[in-house]
């Protein structure tokens, strides 16, 4: 909103210097007008369900998806957080996402199928979506969170899309969470694919659930010539290794270590 200036001279112009300082030209010579030029503007709810051309009837069900416990705090008029809508969003997506996998891929095995459900429902993937819409510049926040940038950060954004589907399911219904979710999803869909095959990523993933912590990876050696070199990779889990490759980079012999140990602990 434009800056509000009370004077009594009629006629003054309005101009800027190079600090971004703005100044008015008036009888008594130029004073410089106080604004706050690092304002955050925030979309309206309405404008952002225009822009991603999803109907609310009940604007106010859309403007408390958006709105974090930071900016209750600061402005008790507000009521109401969009935490509740987080948890049913979370849960809404939990059975379009399964729905969708089921669907588009008939001949995956139900381990793989489990697999992709949490790739595209974790909250870093729920963050690129929330990216891929510019979500965080609608998001209302308490002062210190967003001169923090948090409507920057992955648990933020990925919170806030959970709390937009469960709002957009209790104004529309399943089906036009559906057709708003299934083609970010396609999107997504190939790059998750990956993931999920992805020997380092299923060895990290069976470490961390058996407490072990992270895999370590250590070349143990290389030979042959600059042109044509072979490195030879470790991978260790709990201070043991567990698993050993080789290959023409360190990222294609580490690859090949984490399949070496996933097949050595015969993890699927």
């Amino acid at each position: 909103m434009p800056t509000q200036i009370s004077v009594s001279d009629l006629g003054e112009v309005a101009r800027s210097d190079r600090g971004g300082r703005v100044w008015r030209s008036l009888s008594s010579g130029e004073v410089p007008v106080v604004s706050n030029l690092n304002a955050r503007d925030v979309e309206p709810a309405f404008d952002l369900s225009r822009r991603l051309g999803l109907t609310f009837s009940n604007i106010s069900l859309l403007t408390r998806a958006l709105t974090h416990r930071s900016y209750v705090n600061e402005h008790p008029e507000a009521i109401e957080d969009n935490e509740r809508l987080e948890f049913l969003g979370d849960a809404v997506l939990d059975f379009i996402v399964g729905a969708w996998v089921y669907h588009r891929f008939p001949e995956m095995p139900e381990g793989d199928l489990t697999k992709m459900r949490s790739a595209l429902v974790r909250n870093d993937q729920l963050a690129v979506f929330a990216r891929n819409m510019d979500l965080g510049r609608a998001i209302r926040l308490g002062r210190g969170e967003s001169s923090s940038g948090g409507f920057q950060r992955d648990n933020l954004l990925g919170s806030a899309f959970e709390a937009l589907i469960g709002a957009l399911y209790l104004e529309s219904g399943l089906r036009a969470v559906e057709a708003f979710v299934n083609p970010m999803l396609e999107e997504a869909r190939e790059s998750v694919l990956d993931a999920i095959h992805d020997p380092k990523s299923q060895l990290q993933e069976w470490a961390q659930s058996e407490r072990l912590g992270t895999p370590r990876y250590k070349t143990v050696n290389s030979t042959g010539p600059d042109h044509a070199r072979i490195f030879e990779v470790e991978v260790e889990i709990g201070g043991q290794v567990k698993g050993r490759g080789a290959g023409s980079s360190k990222a294609a012999a580490e690859h090949a270590a984490a399949q070496n140990a996933l097949d050595q602990l015969d993890v699927m």
